[in-house]
């Protein structure tokens, strides 16, 4: 036996009534407006490792919020579910427990106005988070393949090195686990303005290709209507100059593989293999700028199943993601030496000539193993759990989106 051999993690994994499995083992504490944040945080705090507050802040209804948060409270990730209401919001509060207790899951909810206010549902929120932690914590797990991981990816604070170190090893990585059966997803059709045309040659079939490029046409339209890209100042600052050249390195994340087909915020991928998400709102621009921050891609790929997202950042981010680890990696050296204890992988060694593009992604392939047998990420370890859930409108995909 070799020492890889030796030392590989064994993947384990929560089973759920779906078939899925998860890699964590955690509360939602699910808000369903803006009003009843404050006591869905409360209600969290009585154990933050356990309990992880998502929401949607909005009092109007709005089908895709409905949708994404259904699919979050049923993440392979998620145990339990507490539903935490103001009581007179539009959200479809009894629809959403509804589908959770179909999935098998604990869930409660606790409407603040029948509840008799503030602190009486943080109390009754507590006992029953206490409770259910103490649960799950107990649960088994059972042995859990690479091939029913699904892993997502994003860049954000991406710089002139972003391109050519992290992003580039998140795509090595990407191969290798699509090549082992996993479900791998890139996002961000605003960011690959220009590539349409390279995607195109990866479909699996010719129809997918019409889709694909449909799908960064849309974009180049949104963001023309608004009146700019997806193209910040951090990022000129950083050293690129126009959004073809921060799409050529957004791309490099996709790596190699087949593309098996595209999907929208929500849609489970039904087998293994490389997509695409589009994450730009179809119709005309009603919700302003399609993705005000980088959890937001996080997010809408976690509803898509991602047990896991792995983060580029050259310019230095340290945000993580409830409900889901994220693995930061450092596309510059520098960089990494400023914001060490907020990294997992120093992408920044390929510059150095410390390492080559391909042994970092075999560090990002290894590393997201080692996650799914349990070690956390540097993000969960400082306690990171951002999580932002906007309005958007989206269509159905077609069959051509997902050829057999």
């Amino acid at each position: 036996m070799n020492n890889a051999a030796k030392t590989a993690p064994a993947l384990r994994g929560y089973p759920r009534r779906d078939g899925r499995k998860g890699i964590r083992n955690v509360i939602a504490v699910a808000y369903l407006v803006e009003c009843a944040h404050h006591v869905a945080r409360e209600i969290a705090g009585i154990d933050r490792a356990a309990a992880h507050v998502i929401g949607f802040p909005g009092c109007f209804p709005n089908v895709y919020a409905q949708k994404m948060m259904e699919r979050l409270c049923t993440h392979p990730n998620v145990g339990a579910v507490m539903i935490v209401s103001l009581g007179c919001e539009s959200f479809d509060r009894d629809r959403l427990a509804r589908v959770v207790a179909e999935s098998g899951r604990p869930v409660e909810t606790l409407v603040i106005q029948n509840a008799g206010g503030t602190r009486s549902t943080i109390a009754a929120g507590q006992d029953w988070v206490r409770a259910r932690a103490a649960e799950l914590a107990a649960a088994p797990t059972v042995p859990m393949d690479v091939s029913e991981l699904v892993v997502g990816t994003v860049c954000g604070g991406s710089d002139g090195t972003s391109g050519i170190t992290g992003n580039p090893a998140a795509g090595v990585a990407f191969d290798r686990l699509v090549a082992a059966g996993a479900t791998c997803i890139f996002e961000e059709t605003g960011e690959l303005i220009g590539c349409e045309e390279i995607m195109a040659a990866r479909a699996a079939t010719p129809e997918l290709a019409v889709e694909l490029r449909a799908s960064v046409d849309k974009a180049a339209r949104y963001y023309a209507t608004l009146g700019f890209g997806s193209f910040a100042v951090g990022n000129a600052e950083g050293g690129l100059t126009t959004i073809e050249e921060k799409s050529l390195g957004a791309y490099m994340k996709s790596g190699q593989s087949p593309i098996s087909g595209l999907i929208k915020p929500g849609d489970i991928p039904p087998r293994g293999g490389l997509y695409l998400m589009d994450v730009v709102p179809d119709g005309e621009v009603r919700f302003g700028f399609p993705n005000i921050s980088d959890n937001a891609e996080i997010v809408e790929m976690m509803a898509s199943g991602a047990h896991c997202t792995l983060f580029v950042t050259g310019r230095g981010s340290v945000v993580g993601s409830a409900l889901a680890p994220v693995i930061k990696i450092a596309a510059n050296p520098h960089m990494y030496r400023r914001l060490a204890e907020d990294m997992d992988i120093n992408a920044g060694r390929i510059l150095e000539g410390a390492a080559s593009v391909a042994e970092v992604g075999a560090e990002i392939f290894d590393f997201v193993s080692a996650l799914a047998a349990g070690k956390q990420s540097a993000s969960e370890a400082l306690g990171h759990q951002e999580f932002i859930l906007t309005y958007k409108s989206f269509e159905p995909i077609g069959p051509a989106c997902l050829p057999v």
